[in-house]
């Protein structure tokens, strides 16, 4: 069955939380109502004019973008001017329109993890390390005998992960007093009457970002009608993320050879160079999809020998030359582009895997507006 355009928000941001977005940025639902029904959603680079009217033609009630429709702020909204006409056009359709972008950039899996794997890179890491997961520390008091189901609900909505493992908890075993008052309806025990029962103090580590699922799987399991938690901040991070990636070749190659494999990879037939030495060999590779040349620095200070981003200007060509790296400009399109199918997918998966009859589709057509000719 169609669900609600919060729960489409929610699936988006289990894969790239908001808290990963750059502060400068404009993410999160831009038009529409939470709570929406929806049956398909739209997925593409950008939101103009041929993306909404190929989203009304496959009746989708919801557009996902990676770049921001409102990036700035409106000061007026006029149907003579071109954001004003696409604003219209999208209210009058009823359109809901979601913008993930530096999130999605960063988020594994997302922008910059596509683009790394489009070239074959391994022992891939960001590029910047510049944020840390949150983690929370959940502790749940359950009567004994239903405990296993409880713990399991837990980790299988993604609490308990350390490392490569899963599913790790800890146990105490313990006497829980309570007294049902008028009213309740109690799993164990009498109205009126105080009640001890032998139970066990579950604790478990929670990415932040997956708290609200993870209490909603725990209370769902859970055979008390009001459930004792605890929940607890913790000092202690979890996994880096940040924007741009870093990776190694499975072997070296010549920056001829490089070359062939981005245009190749990315479908594109012409590719900006910044370099004097065409038959330089190199291994260890820096990308960064969109525009990346602010981070053309960080890329040398890594030891990247090769840095693949886009919109790269005049002297900041002349900047990675002094540095001695070479970079390749595929332009800002094609190194973001590959991330919308990618995404489409792993919603598509992620409704597949709750039971939810909803269809995501995405937009095949060239949105760069840079040809050659």
């Amino acid at each position: 069955m169609a669900v609600a355009c919060a729960r489409i928000i929610e699936w988006i941001e289990r894969f790239a939380p908001k808290s990963l977005a750059e502060d400068w940025d404009s993410v999160g639902l831009q038009v529409g109502d939470p709570s929406a029904t929806v049956e398909k959603v739209y997925v593409a680079l950008d939101v103009d004019e041929d993306v909404v009217q190929a989203a009304v033609a496959q009746n989708c009630q919801m557009i996902v973008s990676h770049h921001p429709l409102i990036f700035k702020p409106i000061s007026s909204l006029r149907w003579d001017l071109p954001q004003g006409r696409l604003l219209r056009s999208i209210i009058d359709q009823r359109l809901n329109i979601y913008a993930a972008h530096t999130n999605l950039d960063t988020a594994p899996g997302g922008v910059n993890d596509v683009l790394a794997a489009k070239l074959g890179l391994e022992d891939v890491q960001p590029l910047y390390e510049d944020k840390r997961e949150e983690l929370v520390k959940l502790a749940v008091f359950v009567p004994a005998d239903q405990e296993g189901a409880v713990r399991q609900a837990m980790g299988n909505a993604g609490a308990g992960h350390i490392g490569n493992y899963s599913h790790c908890t800890f146990r105490t075993l313990g006497q829980g007093t309570f007294l049902p008052l008028e009213g309740t309806n109690p799993y164990i025990g009498k109205v009126g009457k105080l009640e001890e029962v032998a139970e066990v103090r579950v604790e478990t580590i929670v990415p932040k970002k997956r708290l609200n699922r993870v209490l909603k799987a725990m209370l769902k399991a859970h055979p008390y009608e009001e459930v004792a938690y605890d929940l607890y901040p913790l000092l202690n991070q979890g996994p880096v993320n940040g924007l741009g990636r870093i990776g190694r070749l499975p072997e070296a190659v010549t920056i001829e050879e490089l070359a062939k494999r981005i245009k190749k990879s990315l479908g594109i037939d012409h590719l900006r160079w910044v370099g004097r030495d065409k038959h330089k060999r190199v291994q260890k590779i820096a990308l960064c999809g969109g525009s990346g040349a602010s981070a053309i620095s960080k890329a040398h200070f890594k030891g990247a020998q090769a840095y693949l981003t886009g919109d790269i200007k005049y002297h900041e060509a002349q900047s990675a030359l002094s540095l001695g790296l070479d970079i390749f400009d595929a332009g800002h399109f094609a190194t973001e582009q590959p991330v919308v199918a990618e995404l489409a997918l792993r919603l598509q998966e992620t409704a597949k895997g709750e039971k939810a009859d909803v269809t995501f589709l995405f937009h095949r057509e060239n949105q760069d507006p840079i040809a050659y000719l």
